[in-house]
């Protein structure tokens, strides 16, 4: 209400100012008109007194008067109202020459005179036309405006208020029935939503934007308890194995009996499982935290696929093959290697016989495809295969002592790298797997 009334103040005075000196010169236009009037009949060598009797337009009411001076001042001829009295104004110009002035006159005791006074050259010498003008009009029409204003003013505020105390209040009436609803929402309690209003405006969009936050919070938060719950189930597996074995260990020492070099070799596989699936978890955990990329160096990824066909080399059974074309990206060279070599080792587990291992750009991406002959992922779990722990059906199912972090580990890495991961039908049969990374650079020289 206080900027309104300012805005208003500021506008209504200037309205009236303006309005005010629009009505003088339209006053100040009309004395001159007269004043010209006068001359062009003195100049026809008409008497003064006549070339004013002729001209009797406001001087009845007084708004008007006129006087035919002589270059000393002496009167010569007067409008009837000012008849016998003294020079309207002590104004003195020149033939051609034209003054103004506002004056009180005895005319009237409240209303000032807009005065002109032009001289004139006659046949019978030189002569001052001076037409006085009431501005009276005008004044008294800028008055009534102020009065009018000044009584609309207090109404105008009034409806201002009142009509901004209901909108915004309205507003922050569901402003604060949201921040009463989101005061009493914790974590054991994020299923809960905020009301949505039915106006659709900003208050609505906050609403919606709330509850979609709360849908995401509530997913982080269902998919931290999941993910807890089923790393303690894996944790559970070796470490049961780990106690059990060291349990036989126990009674084998207190009987003085050998101990056998499987049981042994088995704790040794367990713990080497816990050891990796510890890792794993931590990797995670970093990833949520603040991400996983370290290091932005120049990598060439030809050279990570090479040693992963390298390291395949002379498995019994299998069949690598390989086609390489010479492309550099832009990260952490260790994650990378994880990356490729966690899609290996899942191809590697699932194919019947043979893996497929590509590398090429296309356009300003890096893509690196790993495809095996195995039974291949169906298309309804193609995008939880890269959630935590999933595990498909028995086509895919662990086999090498995996706990399903393998692919999503492969996810976080090449997220973390601005890059996408996908699974789609090799084309022999099977799953390929294809990694693209922004490769800004052309392909080196093969």
């Amino acid at each position: 209400m206080v900027v309104v009334a300012i805005v208003l103040a500021l506008a209504a005075i200037s309205f009236v100012l303006l309005h005010r000196r629009a009505l003088v010169s339209l006053a100040d236009g009309a004395a001159v008109a007269r004043a010209e009037t006068i001359a062009d009949r003195l100049t026809v060598a008409a008497p003064d007194q006549p070339a004013l009797e002729q001209d009797q337009h406001g001087q009845v009411t007084g708004l008007v008067a006129a006087q035919v001076l002589g270059p000393d001042g002496a009167v010569l001829a007067s409008s009837a109202n000012v008849v016998g009295r003294p020079s309207l104004t002590p104004l003195r110009p020149g033939p051609a020459e034209m003054l103004r002035e506002d004056r009180f006159l005895s005319l009237s005791a409240d209303d000032p005179f807009r005065v002109v006074a032009l001289g004139v050259g006659t046949p019978r010498g030189d002569r001052i036309v001076v037409v006085a003008q009431s501005l009276g009009p005008a004044y008294e029409s800028t008055e009534s405006e102020v009065g009018l204003l000044l009584a609309g003013f207090p109404i105008l505020l009034v409806i201002v208020g009142t009509a901004t105390g209901l909108i915004v209040g309205r507003s922050l009436r569901a402003v604060e029935a949201l921040r009463r609803q989101v005061a009493v929402i914790s974590d054991k309690r994020l299923h809960e939503r905020v009301p949505v209003p039915a106006a659709r405006d900003e208050v609505q969009d906050l609403a919606e934007t709330m509850n979609e936050m709360l849908d995401r919070l509530e997913g982080s938060a269902r998919a931290q308890r999941r993910f807890v719950a089923d790393a303690s189930h894996e944790l559970r597996s070796p470490l049961s194995t780990v106690q059990v074995g060291l349990e036989l260990m126990q009674v084998r020492l207190q009987r003085q009996a050998p101990i056998e070099p499987e049981l042994i070799e088995t704790l040794r596989a367990e713990s080497d499982r816990l050891e990796q699936l510890i890792a794993d978890l931590l990797l995670l955990a970093r990833a949520d935290e603040h991400g996983l990329v370290g290091r932005t160096d120049e990598v060439d990824l030809d050279d990570i696929v090479d040693g992963e066909v390298r390291r395949l080399a002379g498995r019994p059974g299998l069949t690598v093959s390989v086609s390489l074309t010479p492309v550099r990206v832009r990260g952490d060279r260790d994650q990378l290697v994880r990356a490729v070599r966690n899609l290996v080792d899942n191809a590697v587990t699932h194919a019947r016989g043979q893996v497929r291992l590509q590398l090429r750009q296309v356009d300003r991406f890096a893509e690196i495809e790993v495809s095996d002959d195995g039974p291949g992922v169906p298309a309804t779990d193609r995008d939880r295969i890269f959630d935590r722990f999933v595990r498909l059906g028995e086509s895919r199912q662990r086999s090498s002592g995996g706990v399903g972090l393998g692919l999503a580990i492969v996810r976080e890495i090449v997220l973390g790298h601005g890059g996408t991961v996908s699974v789609t039908d090799a084309p022999g049969g099977g799953a390929a797997f294809r990694i693209r990374l922004p490769a800004p650079e052309p392909p080196a020289a093969s």
